[in-house]
């Protein structure tokens, strides 16, 4: 494993966030943090998977590079295992690594596919790893075996998956969203068509587990409920638009104390919401490039961001000297993250 370079001074953007050094040199595909420390990590489509430490010193962020993985080809996925102590990526070689990375050790092959995989979720509760693929599988694999314990067929390939035990929520293509309960895996426990009309991006199962988030390419968010008698707090509302222009929504995360969430967009803007008032907490300065992806860190006192292009206008429309790729570190004040009682009509 290469390590590189130092640490770096952070940069202030138009939210006043803090920029990390060292940024890969193509579009960002995942961020996730350690469930225990400051660790963020990032995979790129430009083959590699990154580790910085985020560092605090008053009200000023800062950003080490710590270590780096390769991946045959482009990386999509990545999550932590929940002690904090290794992570695992998957991509378009149709392989999971998993990288002991406090430890220094080396990434080994843990899980593959007959297509690229798009999403991964350490269960610590069943002590397994889930893979989801373009190959129409979901497979859940013990670590420690070549072979997947269990293997779920999926209606279409798999586009985003979020587990939040006992309950996953896994978006393929065909706008198709499909429930498990965890302590039943090997058996659908519901299958809806998406709220949206549009092609679904990314899904987020509520912190209470009573249901989900879906986000679409239309620029609209679903908030949807399990419990049947539950469906009329259903509702879904427009976000991540300027005028006729639409975007999509390519990251939705949940606040891990306040349980409020971020929306990050094509349109270059994160936006904090609360879905139980209905209404939008803080909207961002808009970035000059989309935002890929997002996440807060352990105790929400940090939410980084990827500004990059992210591929919506294909490849004619990507400009390596103009769209370079940046990570960003916003430090939320409660304002923008802490819900508040409804008030009249939200304002959206």
């Amino acid at each position: 494993m290469a390590t590189f370079g130092a640490a770096a001074t952070a940069n202030a953007n138009p939210n006043k966030s803090f920029e990390v050094a060292q940024p890969p040199a193509d579009s960002v595909s995942s961020l996730c943090f350690s469930p225990k420390a400051n660790f963020l990590v990032a995979t790129s489509w430009d083959n590699q998977v990154r580790c910085w430490e985020i560092t605090r010193s008053g009200t000023t962020v800062g950003s080490v590079p710590k270590t780096q993985i390769n991946h045959d080809q482009p990386a999509l996925c990545s999550t932590w295992k929940d002690d904090g102590t290794t992570v695992f990526s998957g991509g378009c070689d149709k392989l999971v690594k998993m990288w002991p990375l406090l430890s220094g050790g080396q990434p080994v092959t843990v899980a593959m596919h007959d297509a690229p995989i798009k999403e991964v979720a350490w269960i610590p509760e069943m002590n397994l790893l889930a893979t989801g693929s373009w190959d129409k599988t979901l497979k859940y694999w013990d670590t420690r075996q070549p072979n997947p314990v269990h293997t779920q067929q999926l209606p279409d390939r798999c586009y985003t998956m979020t587990v939040r035990y006992p309950l996953m929520v896994v978006g393929t293509a065909d706008r198709n969203i499909i429930v498990f309960n965890l302590q039943q895996p090997q058996n659908e426990y519901k299958r809806i068509i998406s709220p949206l009309k549009y092609q679904t991006r990314c899904v987020a199962a509520f912190p209470d587990q009573q249901g989900f988030l879906v986000g679409s390419i239309e620029g609209r968010v679903g908030v949807h409920h399990l419990d049947d008698a539950q469906q009329s707090k259903n509702f879904t509302f427009k976000c991540h638009r300027d005028g006729n222009e639409i975007y999509s929504v390519n990251s939705l995360n949940f606040h891990p104390v306040h349980h409020t969430f971020a929306t990050s967009g094509s349109d270059g803007a994160f936006n904090f919401w609360d879905k139980d008032s209905k209404q939008r907490l803080k909207a961002m300065a808009r970035c000059p490039l989309p935002i890929s992806s997002g996440a807060f860190n352990n105790d929400g006192s940090l939410f980084a961001y990827s500004v990059c292009y992210d591929w919506s206008k294909g490849a004619e429309n990507h400009n390596p000297q103009t769209a370079k790729t940046h990570i960003y570190l916003h430090v939320p004040q409660e304002s923008e993250v802490k819900g508040k009682p409804r008030v009249g009509a939200s304002k959206r």
